[in-house]
């Protein structure tokens, strides 16, 4: 799709305008978000992207809008994935939950400028070196392989190891571990100190740099236009800290999250792999939009679908190791009768 700077212009500051919208009504004064909260902006933020998704087919046709659906699901349910290392982020520097929602959004922020820059060297690798298409499907196979990997692994304690850049920052600069409100620097006996803030927002957007490897090769395998590349990745991401709150307590059901978006990176990995294979001059089958994003919703439902029906079978199983088969408090009052 041929897209004008003027478009460009226009979009970024359309998101810009959203993102300050989003500050102000929900962001602006710490506080501990509600479900009822978290469900109406993740609903807004959806219908804003179904919206912005039916505009593409008004303006630029049926193709482009079906990538940008397509490259959408594909983001946001990779960005799921994102949400059990955001508890782990969370409960590593113990952030208050009423400063939760303004860490996600600062770090989601810096998410979303860094992944610009990833999807700008990406969009000129991949008009150059068509051959680059080979990489990026033989790495989402292997990172398919490797999620399922983790996902027969028996059940291990997880923790959050924080990056070389978050250590070389913490190494060099001054920090207090005291949370200090929203403030990102103080001032203590002299001395300009970060605050555990600072360092927690960084460590959000650093880490969802880590993801990118991933989600934006297997987006480029749905489209290789950068302008829905990015809008794409900008209305999965800025949804994100409401599905946060809204979706937390059910992170742990989706036992079988990570089989379905093995699937999905093994499927738009085998894509990547036919299309190089055709822009080589082989004949080979061509998978198309359609079914690309019937597969990715398809997979989705089912995993969706076969987690809740796990953990609903394991609750029972749970129930009955608490209680350790002891008798009922009634059948212990009757044998103390007998005595």
């Amino acid at each position: 799709m041929d897209v004008s700077f003027a478009v460009w212009v226009a979009t970024v500051i359309g998101l810009c305008a959203l993102i300050a919208v989003d500050f102000f009504v929900g962001g602006r004064k710490p506080h501990e978000v509600s479900i009822k909260e978290a469900g109406i902006w993740t609903t807004v933020w959806i219908v804003l992207a179904a919206l912005f998704g039916l505009g593409l087919l008004v303006f630029g046709g049926g193709q482009p809008s079906g990538e940008f659906f397509a490259g959408f699901v594909t983001e946001k349910s990779l960005s799921v994935d994102n949400l059990f290392v955001f508890v782990l982020i969370m409960a590593k520097f113990a952030v208050p939950t009423i400063y939760q929602q303004r860490v996600l959004l600062i770090g989601v922020l810096i998410a979303l400028v860094l992944r610009a820059g990833f999807i700008a060297a990406g969009a000129a690798i991949v008009s150059t070196f068509s051959w680059v298409f080979f990489i990026f499907g033989g790495f989402l196979i292997w990172t398919a392989w490797k999620l399922i990997q983790e996902a027969r692994a028996e059940d291990e304690e997880e923790a959050y190891e924080e990056n070389r850049f978050l250590k070389m920052i913490e190494r060099r600069v001054p920090s207090t571990d005291q949370y200090h409100g929203t403030k990102l620097f103080i001032r203590e006996h002299g001395q300009r100190l970060m605050t555990p803030m600072l360092i927690v927002m960084l460590a959000i957007g650093t880490t969802d740099v880590l993801f990118a490897l991933d989600s934006i090769p297997a987006i480029f395998g749905l489209t290789q236009d950068p302008y829905i590349v990015f809008t794409a990745n900008a209305f999965a991401l800025m949804g994100l800290r409401q599905l946060y709150f809204l979706i937390g307590g059910l992170l742990k059901k989706l036992v079988h999250l990570s089989y379905g978006l093995s699937v999905i990176l093994g499927f738009i990995g085998v894509k990547l792999v036919l299309h190089a294979l055709h822009e080589a001059g082989v004949h080979v089958p061509v998978i198309s939009i359609p079914v690309s994003l019937g597969v990715i919703c398809a997979v989705l439902l089912v995993t969706t679908a076969t987690s809740l029906y796990a953990a609903r079978k394991q609750e029972p199983e749970t129930d009955g190791e608490h209680t350790g088969g002891k008798p009922s408090g009634g059948a212990s009052e009757d044998a103390d009768a007998k005595r």
